[in-house]
This record gives C-alpha cells, sequence and structure tokens, in this order.
C-alpha cells in the first residue's frame, strides 16, 4: 500500500498536468481551424466561447489516453533516473507488483472513459456542433427525404418521399408487398400517411393488387396491418456516433431489419467500447517503456505519447473506414487498432528493462 500510494503520489500531479496541456492544444486547433468562419460570419465573441466550452469534453475524451501514457512513461522514467527503479526492484519487489496501481488506474479510466463518453462527451459535442453550424451560417443537411425501408425480411418495402419526424407523417408514400417468392403481390400508394400511435394512417390511400390475371385498384378499407414504428424511417438518417451505446444498438437494428446498409453503424457502436479500452492499453505501453528513458525524461515521454497517438489515430481511422467500405468486418475494423497495440505492448513488457 505505501508503495502504491507513493506511485499514484507521483503519477497524479503530471497527468492534472499532461491533461490540462493536451486539451488546452486540442481546444486551441479547433478554434484556428473554425475562427476565420467565425468572424466572416460575425460571431459574437460570447458565442465563440460557448462553442468552446462545449468542445472540452469531447477533447477530453480524445487527451485521456495520451495523458495517461505520457504520465505513466514519465513516472516510471523519473524514477529509473533517479535509481529509485532499481532500488525498489532489487529490494525483492517484483517489478509486476509495482506496476498493480498503473494497471488499476487504467481499468477505471476505461470504465470511466466509457459512462464519460456517453453521458457528458456526446450531448455537449453535439450541442457544440449546432452551435459551430450556426456561427459558421451552415445549414443541416436535410437527411429525411427519398427514403427506402424495408421490413418483415424484405417482404414489404416503403418508399417515402419525406419522414415528417415531429409530426410523425408520410409525404408520398408507396408499399408494395412481395411474396416469399419474391413476386409482387400488391402495392398501395397515398399522398400521406400518419401515425395514431398503433398503425400508420393512409390519407386517399389506393391498393393495387392481383385478381386472377389481372391488377385490380381499390380504395385502401384497412390498414391496421401497417404498424412499423415511426423511428425505424428517422433512424436511418442519425448517425451512431451521436447516440449512446444503447441508441446505437437500437440504431444497428432497425437498419438490419429494414435491410438497409448498417455496416457502419455497427462498426461506430464498436468502436464506442475498443476506445474506451484505450486508457487501459496505453498503461500496459507506459510500463514496458518504464525505465527505458534515464536522460531527457520530459522530452522523450511527450515525443513517444505523441507518437504513439497519432500512429493510434491514423490507425483507427483507417479501420474504421475499411469497415464501413464493408472491406473488412465491423468488429475487425473497431478492435484491430486495440489488438495491435495490445499485442505490441506485451511483447515490450516481456523484454522491458528492470
Amino acid at each position: 500500500m505505501i508503495l502504491d500510494r507513493y506511485m499514484i503520489k507521483h503519477f497524479i500531479p503530471v497527468f492534472i498536468f499532461a491533461s490540462i496541456m493536451f486539451v488546452t492544444l486540442l481546444c486551441l486547433i479547433d478554434l484556428f481551424l473554425n475562427l476565420v468562419h467565425y468572424l466572416t460570419n460575425g460571431a459574437q465573441f460570447s458565442d465563440i466561447v460557448q462553442a468552446s466550452v462545449y468542445y472540452i469534453p469531447k477533447s477530453f475524451s480524445l487527451a485521456l489516453p495520451i495523458a495517461l501514457l505520457f504520465a505513466s512513461a514519465y513516472t516510471l522514467g523519473d524514477l529509473a533516473a533517479r535509481n529509485e527503479l532499481i532500488s525498489i526492484v532489487t529490494s525483492g519487489i517484483p517489478f509486476w507488483r509495482l506496476s498493480v496501481s498503473f494497471i488499476v488506474i487504467g481499468i477505471i479510466a476505461s470504465i470511466f472513459a466509457f459512462y464519460f463518453e456517453d453521458n457528458i462527451v456526446i450531448p455537449s459535442f453535439k450541442e457544440k456542433n449546432i452551435i459551430t453550424r450556426r456561427l459558421r451560417n451552415q445549414k443541416q443537411q436535410e437527411q429525411n427525404s427519398d427514403i427506402a425501408v424495408k421490413t418483415r425480411n424484405g417482404d414489404r418495402i416503403y418508399y417515402v418521399d419525406y419522414y415528417d419526424a415531429g409530426n410523425q407523417t408520410l409525404n408520398g408514400v408507396s408499399v408494395i408487398e412481395r411474396g416469399e417468392d419474391g413476386n409482387f403481390l400488391s402495392q398501395i400508394r397515398a399522398p400521406a400517411a400518419r401515425w395514431n400511435g398503433e398503425h400508420w394512417v393512409f390519407s386517399n390511400a389506393y391498393i393495387y393488387s392481383w385478381e386472377g390475371s389481372l391488377l385490380r385498384v381499390h380504395e385502401l378499407k384497412d390498414a391496421s396491418d401497417y404498424t412499423e414504428e415511426p423511428e425505424v424511417f428517422g433512424r436511418n438518417s442519425v448517425d451512431a456516433a451521436d447516440l449512446s451505446a444503447r441508441d446505437a444498438a437500437l440504431l444497428v437494428n432497425d437498419l438490419r431489419q429494414a435491410g438497409l446498409p448498417y455496416l457502419g453503424a455497427q462498426a461506430d457502436y464498436y468502436h464506442r467500447f475498443s476506445f474506451s479500452s484505450v486508457s487501459f492499453i496505453v498503461i500496459i505501453l507506459s510500463i514496458s517503456m518504464g525505465g527505458r528513458f534515464r536522460k531527457n525524461i520530459m522530452l522523450m515521454s511527450l515525443l513517444t505519447s505523441i507518437t504513439v497517438a497519432v500512429i493510434f489515430y491514423i490507425m483507427e481511422m483507417l479501420s474504421m473506414m475499411m469497415a464501413k467500405l464493408g472491406m473488412i468486418q465491423p468488429l475487425m475494423g473497431a478492435w484491430f487498432p486495440i489488438i495491435f497495440f495490445s499485442t505490441a505492448g506485451l511483447v515490450m513488457l516481456r523484454h522491458a528493462k528492470t
């Protein structure tokens, strides 16, 4: 316990310093990227500050693994430079026991990162994007038009010109029914449909169906069978990265049932869990590098943290892009960088200088 308190006592101040440094850096980068557009559109100073404040949780989420890597690498390097690490190990305390406190910190940080992302980062980042679009005079692209939704394993297909989520209405509706063999059974055409809480109520709807060898048209009398939830028509325009883990899982399920592309949303859903585990992986990396830096510890720890972060985020970007394009499985796209760096950390840990 004394050793753990000693390690944590050295770790915490460095971690706080690193977190503030990296968060400030990310916020400044975001500010400078948008500042010209803000000033061009006459944005008020208070609005710019508000957008920056809403970006702090997102920047902390991105900076957390880097700050953990820097703080733990610097702490172990500083102990090695002062020969305290050698004294601890030669006194009979194994290196793994020395690392327990850092491993516990990594586990706690990973759990914290998941819930922090779900409850704080996503809502604040959404508000930040709304403010940024307003200050840059950008209109959000309308995505609730020209919708095609498959339900009931593809036997029922909705074609909708526009879905009004506020009023839960469909405009320009065409519903095609197909048999088990894929043959055409019937088609409903209506200028509009309204959700009454239980099923869709079509306005001036007509149904075209086969009667023998003739295609007949009749007025639609009963629409109680059309019970697809309104969210089915709205979720296909939602980005899974903007949803909590629970809502992202619902989105993936909706897209799959509707027969719409869902690999991108599924990759984002898996990424929610994989990214949270980064905090633990970087601790393994930092432990494996413990004692390697004896000179210029601050500089070497900083350069190592930034280098590892750049390599990781580039690898993550490429693997996620490949997953969303269907080149690799979504699960692999989200977890490949984690597997790669965890393997590298374990290999380095095996050969760590103790």
